[in-house]
């Protein structure tokens, strides 16, 4: 059991090493632009696209913070301006989808997955939705009543307190991902090596075959449902290098949770914002459902038909 143990401290460090070379220079960078005049710039170019969208320009501030940074940044942007309720729904829709893109992006391609695939992937879900929601909703015209306070913080004066201020936020990040990697990477070498996560494959593997995939994606799609895609890359990397998880399903997978990962998270993170978290949680699961199944189903059918005039010869082709 020591030496099992010992065996997961080690894939849990060096994940975390792993992981936190890509995290700690972005984080930083991303932290330190937020106070350059790169961000009110950005702001600037996307406000016109948010009337498309059913948003007043103030909008673009939540949004491009959320999606430089993370989900918790963003809802802080949110809490600081006076928005409709049907505003509100429609930012917390578009950042579940499409948040932290660098870091996670930067994640996907570390299971092998494109970097622009999962962003423009993202951003499309995002703006495909928040356009149907204000398409179809004609609800929601009143003020938005937060449901906590929003706490202020002082902002960093000065480069070099913006500097630290940067430093500090990524050393607190991987730290939090230490603190969630390495005791996930003990318990998961422990099931792996007792054969308990065999087991949990198979239950699975009834969902995994609706969703067009293999059994073996089942421990990377817990990972990203419960703990999201960054915190999660370390149990997603593991398992495709040592449970042969192909391309094709490792795209299916980062698809599904593009869509919906971190449902526990994600979703409870939004009720500061004082809106009804079951219909965001419903529209995450049903776009993730219908799109992975969908792409799995035609995709599959593609292989098979790839493979049909070699049916006879069976030794023959790949």
């Amino acid at each position: 059991m020591i030496a099992m143990l010992q065996r997961g401290l080690k894939q849990g460090l060096t994940l975390t090493w792993s992981l936190g070379k890509i995290i700690f220079p972005i984080t930083l960078i991303m932290t330190i632009l937020q106070y350059t005049p790169v961000f009110p710039w950005l702001m600037n170019k996307i406000s016109p696209l948010m009337s498309a969208v059913g948003l007043s320009a103030e909008a673009a501030v939540p949004l491009v913070i959320g999606n430089f940074l993370n989900l918790y940044a963003g809802i802080a942007a949110i809490l600081s301006f006076d928005f409709t309720v049907k505003e509100v729904f429609i930012m917390a829709v578009m950042l579940s989808f499409s948040h932290n893109l660098i870091v996670e992006s930067a994640v996907a391609k570390k299971v092998g997955v494109s970097w622009w695939f999962v962003i423009g992937l993202r951003l499309s879900l995002a703006i495909l939705s928040a356009w149907m929601i204000n398409l179809f909703w004609d609800g929601g015209g009143d003020l938005a009543s937060y449901g906590f306070a929003s706490l202020e913080t002082a902002d960093p004066s000065g480069v070099s307190a913006i500097v630290w201020h940067g430093i500090i936020t990524a050393v607190s990040g991987i730290l939090q991902l230490a603190l969630i990697v390495i005791p996930l990477m003990l318990v998961m070498q422990v099931f792996r090596e007792k054969g308990w996560l065999d087991v949990f494959s198979g239950l699975m593997a009834p969902l995994m075959k609706g969703l067009g995939m293999n059994r073996n994606t089942s421990t990377t799609m817990v990972a990203g449902l419960t703990i999201g895609l960054a915190y999660g890359a370390g149990v997603m990397i593991q398992a495709v290098e040592e449970d042969g998880v192909s391309k094709k399903d490792m795209y299916l997978t980062m698809i599904f949770l593009v869509s919906c990962h971190a449902v526990v998270e994600d979703t409870l993170v939004f009720i500061p914002l004082g809106i009804p978290i079951w219909p965001l949680l419903a529209i995450r699961l049903a776009t993730a459902i219908v799109l992975t199944a969908g792409i799995g189903f035609f995709w599959n059918r593609q292989r098979a038909r790839k493979r049909e005039p070699a049916s006879s010869h069976s030794y023959q082709g790949g």
